[in-house]
């Protein structure tokens, strides 16, 4: 076993004081002052953090050892940041260059699945810092006929399931897009580095002390990262979207292949905001609605976002919704979560054109003359049961 170096970060402490200097610094996040000071913001804001803080250790600390691996929740329904997708359950798993790893287990039934490897990592608080190595579009992945299959990450070119690596990689990126929450079933993964011998050793000072200053810089400039990407899109004009088709996104640790929408959503408490484009052929899209941190609003109890299932579309390809603080009665719903202000965001995956997305913003007591007459419409009873069903289905896909 390799002698341990005692770092003297974690010898006298001085990697735990760090970290903790940094957690308060980053209340600036929750009471600086471009921050609404309301008391929701507030308490929004200091769970965000707590949340953050969640995710980090995930993605820094707990499963952060690249020699013996554990996929770990990078993004979870109960600690959403940088602009989640309420559609995708992400997967993490820490590499290194030179290693060789094997994936295996059983694909599940979610409508798109993506393997990507990734230099670089999020803690560094520098988009330009970290890309994309190689992926696999679920749609290429070979597989048995009960969903069972083995893909190799580094060493030797081989055929079949196979993802290329180097020198300065980081981690493995798992998304899973559920289409039909109530049925689709995640994967069932395991990844092992080849060559692995077991028990895991214990852990290193230097290790440790890695791993606390990556959570640091996790919380101090990944959190700046997110603030500003927010605030960005929150200076676009109001109730306008975005959308850019995905030639560079495989590239910066995006979906290859997915035309991404940005945009900025505005809805006062007296307001009814119409959304509506015509959908493009694609084989997965959505909408959906973030708050000021960049937390996708609640959508397990809420229908804060909606995707092509979900939705529905008239009989020529068109998509109407409406953002509204009070249930308009229409199926097609965006529930801001007592946002006035957020991010709008719409994903594309494969789609050949860009939509072209339209607003309006319309009085309440005018939405129904200003919508078409054909409009889908829903009882509160319905409303209830769809809720509740949705709430389910997302306690389900992550509750294991």
């Amino acid at each position: 076993m390799e002698s341990d170096p005692s770092d003297p970060r974690i010898m006298d402490g001085t990697a735990w004081q760090d970290l903790c200097a940094t957690l308060e610094r980053s209340s600036r996040l929750v009471v600086g002052a471009d921050v609404p000071a309301t008391p929701r913001h507030r308490a929004e804001g200091f769970r965000y953090l707590s949340r953050f803080l969640a995710a980090g250790l995930v993605n820094c600390v707990s499963h952060n050892d690249p020699d013996y691996p554990v996929f770990g929740r990078m993004i979870d329904y109960t600690m959403p940041w940088g602009l989640d997708n309420p559609d995708c359950l992400y997967l993490y798993a820490p590499l290194r260059g030179g290693a060789e790893y094997r994936v295996f287990g059983n694909r599940g039934s979610a409508n798109h699945v993506d393997f990507q490897v990734n230099f670089g990592h999020f803690a560094n608080g520098e988009l330009a810092s970290w890309g994309t190595v190689a992926s696999l579009d679920g749609q290429d992945l070979a597989q048995e006929k009960d969903g069972s299959f083995e893909l190799h990450v580094g060493g030797s070119k081989r055929s079949g399931n196979w993802l290329a690596s180097r020198d300065d990689v980081e981690f493995l990126l798992v998304r899973q897009y559920f289409d039909v929450w109530e049925s689709e079933r995640p994967a069932d993964l395991c990844i092992e580095r080849v060559g692995a011998e077991y028990p895991v050793p214990p852990p290193r000072t230097d290790q440790i002390a890695a791993r606390m200053e990556k959570l640091a810089s996790w919380i101090e400039r990944g959190g700046a990262l997110w603030e500003r990407m927010s605030q960005g899109f929150q200076s676009m004009e109001a109730n306008s979207l975005v959308v850019h088709m995905p030639e560079d996104a495989g590239e910066r640790a995006g979906m290859r292949g997915q035309a991404y929408g940005m945009g900025h959503f505005r809805c006062r408490p007296e307001e009814a905001v119409i959304l509506d484009f015509d959908v493009p052929e694609c084989h997965h899209w959505g909408v959906a609605l973030a708050n000021h941190y960049w937390e996708a609003v609640e959508y397990a109890s809420r229908q804060s976002s909606l995707n092509r299932s979900q939705a529905q579309i008239s009989p020529d390809g068109h998509f109407c919704a409406v953002i509204a603080h009070e249930d308009p009665g229409v199926a097609n719903w965006l529930d801001p979560g007592h946002n006035v202000d957020g991010t709008l965001t719409a994903r594309f995956l494969h789609a050949a054109i860009p939509p072209q997305p339209r607003f309006r913003v319309v009085p309440l007591d005018a939405l129904s003359a200003a919508l078409p007459p054909d409009t889908p419409r829903i009882t509160p009873e319905d409303r209830r049961e769809i809720l509740e069903r949705r709430r389910r289905a997302v306690i389900r896909r992550f509750r294991t």
